[in-house]
């Protein structure tokens, strides 16, 4: 059975979102305005990715359905996250590029994990 923590519907629309940004990027397509296709898979990328972390710490480590991520988790996976892909990366591959503003969707994506998706079993 699927984790409840991946029924979500916040969750649920932020995987398809990022899935179908991913599809239009690989196919080619220009449907989603520019804005919406460059800052959709930042603001979607903690949120996944947190989420996966949190089911798996539940279900594995703690095995406590009522555990959430500390704060200090949240805001240290913005900033490898934002260190790695903003700073690091782009020094490390040409076709890398450096958005300051990608930081501040990475930040969205964080805050929309911990206000709905971070939340006891």
């Amino acid at each position: 059975m699927l984790a409840r923590e991946f029924r979500h519907p916040l969750f649920l629309i932020l995987a398809a979102l990022y899935g179908l940004s991913r599809w239009h990027r690989f196919a080619g397509l220009a449907l989603l305005p520019a804005p919406v296709n460059s800052y959709l898979a930042d603001v979607a990328c903690l949120p996944l990715e947190l989420t996966v972390a949190l089911v798996l710490l539940r279900r594995s480590y703690f095995r406590r359905p009522a555990f959430v991520l500390p704060v200090s988790w949240i805001v240290s996976a913005w900033l490898l996250t934002f260190g790695w892909f903003e700073l690091l990366l782009p020094h490390l591959r040409p076709s890398a590029t450096a958005d300051p503003l990608d930081g501040l969707a990475y930040a969205a994506g964080g805050l929309l994990f911990w206000r709905w998706l971070n939340r006891p079993g």
